[in-house]
């Protein structure tokens, strides 16, 4: 099944159970019987990140020793937020995933508290500025409030659109309850400032609220609307201009604005079909900034070449797969968008990454799921694979 089919089947009302107990459809029989989708998932997170560590640690090894740190000090920081992302995409597997539709308000106060100690004023001791930016609360470990923020919208949204499911057809009692929550959530993450997060905050809630059957003329007008909004703060910024300079033009300034785009575009490049060989990258010894997170696609690139390129590209097509079919055989619509929207928050990800490092879109700060360094980020990832697990095991069962 297209995925744009699937967007469209989450909006049909499920059927209630009848007194003399539950009606299960025979897709979910079927789904019983021939369910392969958790474990399908399980392999292709353990080679996702197994295949990251193994590359972010050859792209972080010199940076490391230039910090005076030993070569596998990210290595192993990364591995370390791994152990707790199995933990945690352990409970959240075992545990019915009709609870995240209870917590869903307490889940969203959590994230925007968080995301208003970032930004308030007098708060520096645990939200420094790095950067220019603050968007980590540092309380013994650090943390990015935003990256937990997506999973906390996407499960508010899918709640409510559950619960708004006969009124998501107009605009003043469907939709704009939901923009509300939306931009204030977006608002507060763009004043850290981080444009490209916000906007992805956005767009993830969004195709969930449109899988619910919400009208895809309101979000075309919306688009429109706010394309003018979104130009003037692009213009507002010298860097966030500076990086569409680069996109529209890699080689205008290619020490300048271009140069990160142009080395990533030489890392991949360079690699040809079968890449320089594990450990043999040229860019990651100070070419490249931030090999080891933002462009971790283009050291894979360089030493792994189109081959490994098309790997990863078939992971996280393996991704998209798995979870559309988890979300198609979901028991109810919640788990159905549910599933639909942590699918999205693994794909669209690593879309965005893959899109930066081969210049197809302007330069943002998109991380790669479950490979690239970054532990807020690794946890979001275990956590959306925990809810699919959950949301799988409720199909095998015939939960509804």
């Amino acid at each position: 099944m297209s995925p744009a089919t699937l967007l469209r089947r989450t909006a049909v009302p499920r059927r209630r159970p009848s007194r003399a107990g539950p009606a299960i459809p025979p897709r979910v029989e079927r789904a019983g019987r021939e369910a392969w989708e958790g474990g399908a998932l399980l392999l292709l997170t353990l080679f996702a990140f197994s295949f990251g560590l193994l590359e972010l640690y050859s792209a972080s090894g010199f940076m490391a020793q230039s910090e005076g740190l030993p070569s596998h000090f990210y290595a192993v920081r990364q591995l370390s937020g791994a152990l707790a992302g199995v933990v945690l995409t352990t409970a959240l597997a075992r545990m019915d995933y009709h609870r995240l539709q209870q917590w869903a308000w307490p889940l969203l106060g959590a994230v925007v508290l968080m995301l208003v100690i970032v930004i308030l004023p007098g708060t520096e001791f645990i939200a420094p500025r790095v950067n220019g930016a603050r968007r980590w609360i540092r309380l013994g470990v650090a943390f990015q409030p935003s990256e937990f923020a997506k999973v906390a919208l996407i499960v508010w949204t899918a709640a409510l659109t559950v619960k708004k499911q006969d009124r998501l057809h107009s605009f003043t009692r469907g939709l704009l309850p939901f923009l509300v929550v939306w931009l204030g959530l977006a608002l507060l993450v763009f004043l850290q400032p981080n444009m490209s997060a916000a906007l992805l905050l956005v767009l993830l809630a969004a195709l969930v609220l449109f899988a619910g059957g919400a009208r895809i003329g309101h979000f075309i007008l919306l688009g429109v609307l706010a394309v003018p909004l979104v130009w003037r703060q692009i213009q507002g910024a010298s860097y966030r201009w500076n990086r569409i300079v680069a996109f529209l033009d890699p080689t205008a300034d290619p020490e300048g604005v271009s140069y990160q785009i142009r080395q990533a575009l030489i890392a991949v490049g360079s690699g040809g079909l079968h890449g320089r060989g594990f450990g043999q990258s040229q860019q990651k010894f100070g070419f490249l900034p931030e090999p080891h997170n933002d462009f971790l696609f283009a050291m894979i690139g360089e030493e792994w070449g189109w081959l490994g390129v098309a790997v990863v590209v078939a992971l996280f097509a393996g991704f998209a797969w798995v979870g559309y079919r988890i979300a198609d055989r979901a028991p109810d619509q919640f788990g159905c968008l549910l599933a639909l929207g942590m699918t999205n928050l693994l794909v669209v990800s690593a879309l965005l990454h893959m899109g930066v490092a081969l210049a197809l879109l302007p330069t943002t700060g998109v991380s790669l799921p479950f490979m690239s360094y970054g532990r807020s980020a690794l946890l979001v990832a275990f956590a959306a694979v925990g809810v699919l697990l959950s949301v799988a095991r409720a199909s095998r069962a015939g939960v509804r």
